[in-house]
């Protein structure tokens, strides 16, 4: 796969962030947005205490409290990973409806310091549920299938994941 040179930010617009003023190391900040998402037809989980990790060239990525999820739709899933910065990552699979998609969702029992505030918070692949809502908008997946960001228009890039971008 080619890898590009850094690319050329695009200017944010009033009321916009660029991914490209995003710290890194990451940053992890509350969010008072809404936060939506749907599997299987039905509504999983809502919140508005949720958290948001911010990180160059990434759009955010949402975590939700697990009591923002219907009983019944988290389950633990095997396998695990690190991250460099928030520590070991448990994985976790989404049931609802006729859905059932295995390692769709991932979390930090016992993140790093930095991210303490979040330990047990569920992130999840937008692009494998029908639908992940940020205030009633809904979010476009991050480009590849490594990363779980959530574009939403408030948001500019150019993304990691798009094709190229493996080297930035």
């Amino acid at each position: 796969m080619p890898q590009r040179a850094r690319p050329q930010p695009v200017p944010p617009a009033p009321g916009q962030e660029s991914v490209w003023d995003y710290p890194r190391p990451p940053r992890l900040e509350r969010t008072p947005a809404t936060l939506e998402i749907w599997l299987g037809g039905e509504r999983i989980a809502r919140t508005t205490g949720g958290f948001r990790v911010l990180e160059t060239s990434h759009p955010p990525t949402y975590y939700l409290p697990k009591e923002a999820f219907a009983p019944g739709v988290l389950e633990r899933a095997p396998g695990g990973s690190v991250c460099e910065w928030k520590g070991q990552a448990t994985y976790w699979t989404l049931r609802a409806g006729d859905r059932v998609d295995e390692g769709a969702g991932w979390s930090y029992e016992q993140p790093t310091a930095p991210f303490a505030p979040m330990a047990g918070f569920v992130a999840v692949y937008a692009g494998r549920m029908d639908e992940c809502r940020v205030n009633g908008v809904r979010v476009t997946p991050q480009p590849g299938g490594f990363y779980g960001g959530w574009i939403t228009p408030e948001v500019v890039g150019p993304f990691k994941g798009e094709p190229g971008s493996w080297g930035w």
